[in-house]
Parts: C-alpha cells; sequence; structure tokens
C-alpha cells in the first residue's frame, strides 16, 4: 500500500504516464529512516523539502505542515504493519499534471512509501568497502545540484560503472575536478586531527546525515571540521574517508585504489550519533 494525498492505494494504481516527475524529473524526495515509529531528523527532512520546493517553484499547501506529514508518514507506517520495526519511508513530491517543460500549475501532490530495514538504530559498518572516482561524467555546481530529486542519471550510470569494476562505491567529481560527494551520500576525509567535506557550494547534495555529523563533530574538541573543496590527490593522502547518509549512518572506506584504511574516527563518531538519537 501507498499514501496518495492521504488515500491508501495499491501502487499500480498510482502513476499516470503524464506525471511530471516521471515525464519531466519535476520531482523531490526525503528518504528518511523510521524506527518503531519514531522518525530520524524529521525536522530537518522537513525543513530541506520546504526549501527545496521553493527553490522549484512548487506552490506549497496551506496545510502542508511538518505536523501534518509526520502525521501521513506514521499513518502509513501502521497501514503497512511498520510502526513497531524500522523502515526506509521516501517521502515524494511532484508539480500536478499538465504543460510540457513550463507547467500548467505549480500545485502538487504526494506519495509515501515504506519498506522495512534490519537495524533499529546505525551499526557500525566492518567489512570490506572499496571506492574509486566515477570520472566519465561530472557535476556543474549550482543551487540545483544539491537538491534531492530523481534526476539521478548520473548516479545511476556511475553505479553500474562500480558494479561493472568490482567497487562498492564511487566518488563523483563536479566540473572543477572536485570530488564532492559518493553515489549515495555525502563524503567526510579525515588526515591526522582535521576532517574535511566538501562545501554545498561545491555542488554536493545538502544531506541530512551530512549535518548531524557536522553537528557531532563541533562536540569533539579533538577534531576540527573543515568545509573545503576536496582534491582527488587528497584521497590517496588521507587517514580514513567515510561515507554518510540517513539509512546507513557512516560507511567507512577500506580501500582506495591501493591505499587502505583504518575506521577508528567514523567509529567514535557512530556512537557520539547514537548517543544524540537516543536522547533526542
Amino acid at each position: 500500500m501507498t499514501n496518495f494525498n492521504g488515500t491508501f492505494l495499491e501502487q499500480e494504481q498510482l502513476l499516470s504516464i503524464n506525471n511530471r516527475g516521471y515525464a519531466y524529473g519535476d520531482v523531490l524526495f526525503e528518504t528518511i529512516k523510521a524506527s518503531h515509529g519514531k522518525l530520524f531528523f524529521w525536522e530537518d527532512h522537513y525543513f530541506r523539502l520546504m526549501a527545496s520546493m521553493r527553490i522549484m517553484r512548487m506552490e506549497i499547501p496551506m496545510n502542508f505542515t511538518m505536523e501534518f506529514l509526520e502525521e501521513q508518514i506514521i499513518n502509513t507506517l501502521k497501514a503497512t504493519n511498520l510502526d513497531t520495526v524500522s523502515a526506509r519511508v521516501k517521502l515524494l513530491v511532484h508539480r500536478n499534471e499538465g504543460g510540457l517543460y513550463l507547467p500548467n500549475t505549480n500545485a502538487i501532490s504526494f506519495i509515501i512509501t515504506v519498506k522495512q530495514i534490519e537495524a533499529d538504530f546505525y551499526t557500525f559498518q566492518d567489512g570490506f568497502y572499496e571506492v574509486d572516482l566515477f570520472k566519465d561524467h561530472y557535476v556543474s555546481p549550482s543551487l540545483l545540484s544539491t537538491l534531492k530529486t530523481n534526476n539521478k542519471a548520473l548516479n545511476v550510470v556511475g553505479s553500474i560503472y562500480a558494479k561493472e569494476n568490482k567497487l562498492n562505491n564511487c566518488f563523483i567529481l563536479n566540473t572543477n575536478k572536485h570530488v564532492i560527494e559518493a553515489l549515495n551520500g555525502n563524503v567526510f576525509v579525515v588526515k591526522g586531527n582535521t576532517i574535511k567535506t566538501p562545501p554545498i557550494s561545491d555542488g554536493c547534495l545538502k544531506g541530512v546525515m551530512r549535518k548531524q555529523i557536522i553537528e557531532v563533530l563541533k562536540t569533539l574538541s579533538e577534531y576540527e571540521l573543515v568545509e573545503e573543496s576536496v582534491s582527488p590527490f587528497e584521497l590517496q593522502k588521507a587517514d580514513e574517508i567515510f561515507i554518510t547518509n540517513v539509512i546507513v549512518g557512516i560507511q567507512p572506506v577500506t580501500k582506495y585504489r591501493k591505499k587502505l584504511f583504518n575506521a577508528e574516527v567514523s567509529k567514535t563518531i557512530l556512537q557520539k550519533l547514537n548517543i544524540k538519537l537516543r536522547l533526542s
């Protein structure tokens, strides 16, 4: 069952061939982790969605409050019997049908889908994880490149490239040849006591988990957080690299090209992140 504008429908009843999300990529989405009916970092997801809708010139309905959407998500979890387990929630907002590139309306509809996942909190990922650069296509830094839309052709082709080359993931470059993120999350690079992450202005996704990690790092006096451009050369000089997203939490990179990495810093940050969650 899927929640379409507050009504539960079978998934095959939902998508028209003229849906603007399908036809033009005119859609935004949030991927949210839920655990036993609690939405992790919901406020951050909500405000990112509202800011993104304004950038996309979508009309925000009067009832589109944080409380309304949270209730819709919780109702969807209950309707699918996933309110007592952990789940991946996907909230999509698309502009309503009509028009070509120029829409006939800026009014929107929303869809909520949910799928069960295993871990209630974030667990340490200690398996082998190899990453390399994806250099076939580049991201042009702009405000649009920071939004979570379904215009993910680069990520799709990059994921196929990773599979073909027996990689677990790839780092994406912008047109200035700076590393901006991984295929499925933001990136942090550790060198000594400095932890660097690419700035939003370089074109990376304005990740919700990225924001949480930055907040955790600000409480750790032994580390200095720097938001600066990251060159591919820096990756081979790093002591540690990790990738972040709201479903996995922190994914340490164990190999980049011929360089092997440990995961001590990411383990420490993960512990602090889980403590923050339990206290919230």
